[in-house]
């Protein structure tokens, strides 16, 4: 029988509001990918079948928790739902994690399945090929290694889990509440007009906040249409999926935009009314001239992984990331930008007492962002904390600065953001070495047991470390080095 906590399972929000809203559109397009279309109905047939596939692979007793390791696709969509409708909790993991950082997922989490690509590097996870194909479509099930060490018990009401990067080290595993997400989704619909008319094509995975919460429950509940693309989005990829559904939205993180503007492409964007961009602020100049060249205005939104979205600029047209999505209670003030939202996630389910450390007496998140609202708008100004954001993925220095560390030949070794030659933020490190190492052994010391994007951009490397009057690394210094480096 499912692997089902009876009453968690029965009170279960997000099965319920998925059934109703896939009954409700029955034949409009539900979603796409460069290979295969399926409408409501079908996607609602699809993640039946593959649900009743997963739930003979449970234990009575608990939830049956099953990680989701791939790309977009409509048989992602599928995958995803088929958990939800089996009992199950899906577990997001992004794509760009390595074996190394999938195997520390498999293990904190307690994971009992696995969806994936066939060819993906998951030998070190998985015990046996459980099913392939089929309901699944090009994605296969497999069941992972059993720890030793018994999995730290669900909340009552988590229905879905995903990762960010955090002061463990490690990437944290966030639980969400089914009312959360359906939270999530719904105040966005509202807040940003989203109807049934549109087409949204999505550049961001599906495991990312950006796209999961714009552009998935969110875009099923008033029956819009969400197009996924696949492989790196490059600017012809993107035309080609824009003309060919006809997109009114366009959602992507600040790096295609700068990319589209660097490039000068234009084609595709007829039918664009808004792009929206998050992950990390787009630069205005960036911004202006995206919507020159294409005439279509750029839609800022903020979210962090733990609070979910939280503001859209409406107008596309002024600076700053907008005003407070409905179900948002938003502070910023000289302790940083704090805030209480519907979609809050309820804690790290393999960091206990993280997640609360930064709830402050008022219930409200410490974002770790700095800034300020003008009129309500919210612009930010800085970190507080020492995430790195590139790219829309946060990367904690620290466990990049510990792997830097286990390298034969290193002394010591920092990791911080630093700004690329376009100004836009990457990971660098300054790493103090004795005879032997060299910047590319290093990278492909990180690269086998760090997702690529968690990899240094930059890596410079010296004698020793600058430190401070108190002796901590001075990264005031550590910037000077690396921009003379860069110059000479």
């Amino acid at each position: 029988m499912p692997r089902t906590s009876g009453e968690a399972t029965m009170n279960a929000v997000l099965p319920h509001a998925f059934t109703d809203a896939l009954a409700r559109h029955g034949d409009r397009v539900a979603v796409t990918d460069p290979d295969a279309s399926l409408s409501y109905a079908e996607l609602a047939d699809r993640a039946r079948a593959a649900a009743a596939r997963l739930a003979p692979y449970g234990v009575a007793g608990d939830r049956l928790r099953i990680g989701l390791y791939a790309t977009n696709s409509t048989d992602y969509v599928v995958g995803y739902l088929a958990a939800l409708f089996a009992g199950a909790v899906p577990f997001l993991a992004d794509s760009a994690f390595g074996p190394f950082e999938l195997s520390r997922i498999a293990e904190d989490c307690g994971l009992d399945l696995l969806i994936h690509a066939p060819d993906a590097d998951v030998e070190q996870v998985t015990a046996e090929v459980l099913t392939t194909g089929g309901e699944f479509g090009a994605l296969t099930v497999s069941r992972v290694r059993r720890s030793a060490t018994p999995p730290p018990p669900l909340l009552p009401g988590t229905e879905v889990c995903r990762f960010t990067s955090g002061s463990t080290g490690r990437p944290n595993c966030i639980e969400f509440s089914g009312t959360a997400v359906l939270a999530a989704a719904r105040n966005w619909a509202e807040g940003t007009g989203l109807s049934a008319q549109d087409r949204i094509a999505c550049l961001a995975a599906l495991s990312n906040g950006l796209a999961f919460n714009t552009s998935l429950l969110a875009a099923f509940l008033p029956g819009a249409s969400l197009h996924l693309s696949r492989g790196l989005p490059t600017a012809s990829r993107i035309v080609r999926l824009l003309e060919s559904t006809g997109a009114t939205r366009l959602v992507a993180f600040p790096a295609l935009y700068e990319s589209i503007v660097r490039r000068s492409s234009t084609g595709g964007f007829t039918g664009v009314r808004a792009a929206i961009s998050s992950g990390a602020p787009l630069r205005d100049s960036v911004r202006e001239e995206f919507t020159r060249l294409t005439g279509v205005p750029v839609h800022n939104y903020y979210g962090v992984a733990e609070a979910g979205p939280l503001t859209y600029a409406v107008d596309g047209d002024g600076t700053g990331l907008g005003t407070a999505l409905p179900g948002v209670d938003l502070i910023a003030d000289e302790q940083g930008v704090r805030v209480r939202s519907e979609s809050m996630g309820s804690r790290y389910l393999n960091a206990p007492g993280v997640f609360e450390e930064r709830i402050d007496a008022e219930g409200r998140y410490r974002t770790g962002d700095q800034g300020h609202l003008v009129d309500g708008v919210l612009h930010l100004t800085g970190r507080t904390g020492r995430l790195v954001n590139v790219g829309g993925r946060k990367i904690d220095p620290i466990e990049v600065t510990e792997v830097l560390r286990e390298a034969a030949g290193v002394l010591d070794a920092v990791a911080f953001e630093a700004e690329s030659r376009h100004g836009e933020p990457i990971l660098a490190a300054v790493v103090a070495v004795g005879p032997g190492p060299t910047a590319q052994s290093l990278r492909s010391h990180c690269s086998a047991v760090l997702p690529s994007f968690k990899v240094p951009s930059v890596l410079h490397l010296v004698d020793r470390i600058p430190v401070n009057s108190i002796g901590k690394p001075s990264v005031e210094r550590l910037r000077r080095l690396l921009a003379d480096a860069q110059s000479n």
